[in-house]
């Protein structure tokens, strides 16, 4: 008897030694969840963003992981639609149970998320959606971004023109949330900046729309010395084709957000218009460093394709993941959340840090003009001009006033 229970104990013993000091690739993977709009336009955008963070998680999995825990994912479509992302981020918190929440593209829907996030204290990486709102007046503990928001490209955007010798504008957008916030942001800050410019006059469409003449004519009869254009998606697409078949980047100084973006100048190959000025935080191409050309390569290899700027969002979401919870030392939600906070990790484009007072991502900005070359069938940026994110982020003091001093 006494020898049939020494060996029971011992079996526990085993047992429980076992279930603790198990082989590393027996433990639970870190699950990310990811609510993000797969159907429709948008599409051009986002699964750039999936495609760098599966790039980055594959690359994280084949070195052993995360504290040897994998790095899984599932996503979900939420049809650029709101309710629908909510109704997602619940199913892959209740039912999937993930670690981590990522998405979305639309801004409506990122800021739902964010919401759920914060009462269920579940961390949330938003990877492109552009309301300022997200790490602004409505960030929390729980949100971070790693893309540009409409108050940085408007503080950036405002800046490089201040320094142009135009001072009649014409405001053309698109009629939603990211087109009034992108051109009010742009405005109120060159107006500081420049309190002699003048707004002649502006013209807003429907999202989607193609037919831009209604919108060209006035603005072209104006003479502005120079448009500010609000677009997002496939609308920069649209309005580069537009302003191409009018002639108007001839007679009239152009700015779009993403004009030199490849996801907006591949699709038009060699018929996108040349000396359009534009800004992004990312071009495969530049800077001309060895770390961008060896992140462009390996997507060129893994996806047969280049990464536009939404890839860079992705990419760099799945490093701060990683290197979160390596500095944390453990799998643990408020850790995590800790080491998130003024973490740095190395990019393609250099060192960039996650800043600590509202979890925005510091990414420099690059403005350049539109350029063919032979080098690539389609347009390209060219002659550079680069804004440190340090300069024209919104201070930490301001982001606090906006949260009532939260």
């Amino acid at each position: 008897m006494r020898t049939l229970m020494s060996v029971i104990a011992l079996s526990v013993v085993c047992a429980c030694f076992l279930a603790s000091a198990g082989p590393v690739h027996g433990q639970a993977a870190i699950k990310v969840g990811i609510v993000d709009t797969y159907t429709g336009p948008a599409t051009t955008y986002t699964e750039d963003v999936l495609d760098g963070f599966k790039l980055a998680v594959n690359q994280i999995n084949a070195k052993g992981g995360v504290l040897g825990r994998k790095i899984e994912f599932t996503r979900r479509d939420d049809k650029f639609k709101p309710d629908i992302a909510l109704e997602m981020t619940k199913d892959l918190v209740m039912r999937e149970k993930v670690d981590i929440l990522m998405g979305s593209t639309n801004s409506g829907g990122a800021l739902a998320m964010s919401e759920f996030a914060r009462k269920e204290k579940i961390p949330f990486i938003v990877t492109d959606a552009k309301s300022d709102k997200i790490t602004g007046e409505r960030g929390h503990r729980y949100v971070f971004n790693t893309n540009e928001n409409t108050a940085m490209i408007g503080r950036a955007t405002a800046l490089m023109l201040s320094k142009k010798p135009w001072v009649k504008y014409w405001i053309m957008g698109e009629d939603y949330e990211f087109g009034h916030a992108c051109a009010d942001e742009i405005w109120s800050n060159l107006k500081k900046l420049r309190p002699d410019v003048q707004l002649l006059g502006q013209s807003w469409r429907k999202v989607g729309e193609t037919d831009l003449a209604p919108y060209i004519t006035p603005a072209m009869n104006a003479k502005p010395d120079c448009i500010i254009s609000a677009a997002g998606g496939g609308g920069v697409v649209n309005f580069l084709k537009a302003i191409k078949a009018t002639g108007l980047e001839k007679k009239i100084a152009i700015y779009q957000h993403y004009a030199t973006d490849l996801l907006a100048l591949r699709p038009l190959g060699m018929d996108a218009p040349e000396g359009v000025m534009g800004s992004s935080s990312y071009h495969f191409y530049y800077p001309n460093t060895p770390d961008n050309k060896a992140f462009s390569d390996e997507f060129m290899k893994v996806y047969k394709r280049y990464p536009g700027s939404t890839a860079f969002y992705g990419y760099v979401a799945g490093q701060l993941i990683a290197k979160a919870y390596q500095k944390a030392g453990k799998i643990d939600t408020e850790r995590f959340i800790d080491a998130m906070e003024g973490l740095t990790v190395d990019s393609p484009i250099g060192k960039i840090q996650m800043r600590a007072c509202d979890h925005q991502l510091i990414l420099p900005m690059y403005f350049g003009v539109t350029k063919k070359t032979k080098a690539y069938p389609f347009l390209v940026g060219s002659d550079f001009v680069t804004i440190s994110g340090k300069d024209y982020l919104p201070s930490c003091e301001e982001i606090m006033k906006l949260r009532g001093g939260k």
